[in-house]
């Protein structure tokens, strides 16, 4: 067995700028440092050994560590080993990706679906394999970063909007010179914020200026809708969504991401998409995972209405507070703007030392001034858990 080396590398000349950038980091509170977390059931963690309830995580739907999925993954673990071993345009597919991109069919109401490695591969690859130079891509001021980095990558003309101002993007569009195609690009759940794309308005622009719309349901697949698809379906507007883009990795509990639609809008993107064409495909055992997960979701519809309840809850809680947590939005994202990247780390610390695991959002990830506390909810979590956050939230705004 190989011994590691006795001594640390000395960082290359070249590099040396880099002590003093992670040094201004460190003075604005900007520098992220990694950890060892271990998840618990329960909507729980361990965190430097110490038993926390976990108010950061994307798991929605308590999912992850659900036995059924756990065991779907084992199966598939043992039959097809670790890895893929290669691209699925090279290698093929196993019976347990064509499975589940079957299952994502189904569930989505579309003729076909295919996966990508991550959900930020698939927006990345899905934007830039269709609108090119000659085409023009509007995108929501509040886009997730693989929205945004697909719109410049693909080298269209690119005008940016703010959904709570759909005026601008009608100005824009209008003033669009002829020729080339036309995209509207937007999450549905901006991830932040916790607010809601005002899609049927945006289905009505894109059919007034012969636009087409693409949606990313990251944070709505499973959490919104009657029967989970997301913020298109609660809506009303699925039929109007011509590219639909979603995420394995939160409310599913797995890892990867996917585009569902027409046949020949998969075919187009089997064919063009790079992220998916040079990638090695996701891990067998996570399809099988995904699969059993998109089952539970279909047949265990309380675990969705629980989580908007618990939202509801922490919502109402911290306005009797007086604390502004964005009361008009719904669902698992509760955000708490404490402006200062400095308040925003103080505050998550004090709530870390109460036994909750709050992200303390910064800039680049929200625009300076904005930084802020970022609080998602699972349906893992007991309502008690969420009244106790809210008391401890409320004492360590008050320090």
């Amino acid at each position: 067995m190989n011994e590691p080396p006795s001594t640390i590398p000395i960082m290359p000349g070249s590099l040396g700028w880099l002590d003093d950038e992670l040094q201004k980091l460190d003075r604005d509170h900007l520098r992220r440092f990694r950890r060892e977390i271990s998840p618990l059931p329960g909507a729980r963690c361990l965190v430097d050994g110490r038993e926390v309830i976990n108010f950061a995580s994307n798991d929605y739907l308590d999912l992850a560590g659900d036995p059924r999925v756990v065991a779907a993954a084992q199966r598939a673990l043992a039959e097809c080993g670790a890895g893929s071993r290669a691209s699925a345009l090279v290698c093929g597919r196993t019976r347990w990706h064509a499975a589940l991109e079957n299952r994502l069919a189904r569930f989505e109401r579309q003729a076909a679906a295919v996966l990508f490695p991550t959900g930020f591969a698939a927006n990345l690859g899905t934007i830039c394999a269709l609108a090119g130079r000659n085409d023009h891509v509007f995108s929501d001021r509040l886009n997730h970063a693989s929205l945004i980095d697909g719109c410049r990558l693909s080298g269209a003309n690119t005008g940016i909007y703010e959904h709570d101002n759909l005026a601008g993007l009608r100005n824009l569009l209008n003033a669009t010179p002829a020729g080339g195609r036309r995209w509207i690009v937007t999450d549905s759940v901006f991830s932040m914020d916790g607010d809601l794309a005002p899609l049927p308005a945006l289905c009505d622009l894109a059919e007034r200026f012969d636009a087409t719309l693409l949606v990313d349901e990251a944070h709505a697949t499973g959490v919104f809708g009657a029967e989970g698809r997301g913020v298109a379906e609660l809506q009303g507007v699925e039929d109007h969504v011509a590219v639909r883009v979603g995420t394995l990795s939160k409310a599913v509990g797995a890892l990867g991401g996917f585009v569902a639609g027409p046949q020949e809008l998969i075919d187009w993107i089997w064919n063009r998409a790079r992220p998916q064409m040079f990638s090695t495909a996701l891990p067998p055992a996570v399809c099988a995972a995904a699969e059993q997960a998109i089952e539970i979701i279909e047949i265990e519809p309380d675990r969705r209405r629980r989580l908007l309840q618990l939202g509801a809850l922490l919502r109402s809680r911290l306005a009797a507070a007086g604390i502004d947590a964005a009361t008009q939005a719904i669902g698992p994202i509760v955000p708490v703007i404490l402006r200062t990247a400095e308040r925003a780390v103080e505050v998550a610390q004090e709530l870390e030392r109460a036994g909750f695991l709050v992200g303390a959002i910064r800039p680049p990830t929200v625009p300076r001034g904005t930084s802020r506390l970022r609080i998602t909810l699972s349906s893992g979590h007991e309502s008690s858990d969420v009244e106790r956050l809210a008391d401890a939230l409320t004492a360590a705004l008050k320090n």
